[in-house]
């Protein structure tokens, strides 16, 4: 498909694959979109250094623009991240140092440059430092401040749910400094549309109005739809925390689990939104059954963990999986345009160890904690039982938090896996 056509299509493509949950001027802002290429711009504030699987979706629907001809910007907030954004939050963020929020930039930066053309002619990223930091304080209450009646700013959102537990005044400032943004970025790059959660929708309006105000120009938004799983969790939540972009937060392999073990009814959502694998050809895999969907969930796993992580290193988590698992489609029956079905599981790397458990020793009565010292996972007793209530000891990628009698029950097609932390494994085979 060509970028002109793809160009015409690109509010539309959002739209089919779940990205737009809100928009200001909809008619007007697909026909923007549709008319000639467009630059837009999301806010990444660099609270940590690395991102998480929610920032995919931002990122995502930027690089579905960038392909479809339009010119992504990429705001660090290194300004407003000093200040802290208290939408979504039920409490005061914790303030940064500016050594910490640098040091932050580096690593999101180099995450963003993974996903995006980020030089100047297809797309950029600037810091909002660079124009935040020189504002003189009475100068911005007179030439911008004027523009915003508190009336209106504490019917947002974010800010009627902070009134119930506590709105610092710095907080209360965000709303104003992310509008600024936007018309700096309308006035210096002619940049006409902001994007960003639906949390955002008050921050973002706000910008749009500030840019008639001031500039006496039009400006238009979209929010995306914050996501939780079908039992209500929030999304790229798990037990141990949130789930990261960088593999030296959340490992490589365990963030193709997080992947391989979404609920049933969530994979077409998903590979909407976080894959590039047609449109038809998700309608079609959404509709599988049993043992179908399993491999419905490799294949969201692998195009995931492709597109952070590289196909290469995704292969190589396939296959570990495989390994331990096995496949849900070894003849790969399921039909799909993802690289998965080209990976041979013979060629992987991973070699992992195996230990033997007889019947009769079930019946004699064996332990989980005995089997992580039998397995070598664990030196002793009494650290296997430490690793479980320290919520380090997995069994069959299940956290485990205390000691329990084995039964064949546990075992999966006659095998248990055992995980000691993130990266330790050990196959049980019942014999």
């Amino acid at each position: 498909m060509s970028g002109t056509i793809e160009k015409l299509t690109a509010y539309r493509q959002l739209e089919d694959r779940g990205f737009i949950y809100q928009s200001t001027h909809e008619q007007e802002l697909q026909d923007k979109l549709a008319s000639e290429p467009q630059t837009f711009y999301i806010g990444f504030d660099p609270t940590a250094d690395s991102l998480h699987v929610g920032s995919l979706i931002p990122i995502v629907a930027m690089m579905h623009l960038q392909r479809a001809g339009h010119r992504p910007i990429a705001v660090l907030g290194g300004g407003t991240a000093m200040v802290g954004d208290p939408s979504g939050k039920t409490e005061m963020r914790q303030m940064l140092t500016r050594e910490d929020i640098d040091l932050n930039g580096v690593g999101i930066r180099r995450q963003l440059e993974r996903f995006l053309k980020l030089d100047s002619e297809q797309g950029f990223l600037i810091n909002n430092a660079d124009w935040l930091e020189k504002l003189s304080y009475i100068d911005f209450l007179r030439d911008v401040g004027c523009h915003f009646s508190v009336n209106r700013m504490l019917t947002a959102e974010s800010y009627r749910q902070r009134l119930e537990t506590g709105l610092s005044f710095i907080e209360f400032n965000y709303m104003l400094l992310q509008a600024y943004d936007f018309y700096i970025l309308n006035h210096d790059y002619q940049c006409s549309i902001q994007m960003g959660g639906q949390d955002q929708w008050g921050n973002i309006v706000a910008g749009v109005d500030l840019i008639r105000r001031m500039g006496g120009k039009e400006a238009y938004g979209i929010t995306f739809p914050l996501l939780t799983t079908t039992s209500g969790e929030k999304f790229g939540k798990t037990a141990a925390g949130a789930v990261w972009l960088d593999e030296q937060r959340t490992s490589i392999y365990d963030f193709y689990q997080f992947w391989r073990n979404c609920e049933d009814g969530e994979t077409g959502r998903l590979l909407r939104l976080f894959t590039f694998l047609p449109l038809e050809e998700i309608s079609e895999l959404e509709q599988l059954k049993d043992q179908a969907i399993n491999r419905v969930k490799e294949i969201l796993a692998f195009e995931v963990t492709s597109l952070v992580h590289g196909q290469q290193k995704a292969a190589e988590a396939y296959r570990t999986a495989m390994r331990q698992f096995g496949s849900a489609d070894p003849d790969n029956q399921v039909k799909t345009s993802s690289a998965i079905t080209s990976i041979n599981p013979s060629k992987s790397s991973v070699s992992l160890p195996q230990s033997a458990v007889t019947k009769q020793e079930l019946e004699m009565g064996i332990t989980l904690v005995e089997l992580f010292v039998k397995t070598e996972l664990c030196s002793s007793r009494g650290q296997a039982r430490r690793l479980l209530q320290q919520g380090g000891g997995y069994c069959n990628d299940n956290r485990v938090t205390e000691d329990r009698k084995i039964t064949q029950s546990n075992f999966n097609d006659g095998q248990i896996m055992l995980r000691a932390g993130k990266k330790r494994y050990h196959r049980i085979v019942l014999q």
